[in-house]
């Protein structure tokens, strides 16, 4: 059988909801990472999709832009946000 072909990977889809949804707050890395408690450097990685996120990192990064986990794999998001 033949696997479906994903245009965009979870991780992907993670980083670019990430980046809009701090964007649209007007935050900047450094201050999501403080109230995420991680490291602006590790916060940067994951908007660049570079890292492969645990689920308790999501958690921490979700609350820290008072949303759910859940909404940042929204498929929609991002474009919502740019108003596309």
């Amino acid at each position: 059988m033949k696997k479906p072909s994903i245009s965009v990977t979870p991780r992907e889809l993670f980083a670019a909801n990430l980046r809009a949804l701090r964007r649209a707050k007007e935050i900047s890395q450094e201050e999501l990472a403080d109230a995420a408690d991680l490291s602006r450097a590790y916060v940067s990685s994951v908007e660049r999709g570079e890292r492969n996120i645990s689920i308790d990192n999501i958690g921490k990064l979700a609350a820290a832009l008072h949303t759910t986990p859940m909404a940042l794999l929204d498929p929609n998001l991002a474009k919502q946000l740019r108003g596309e």
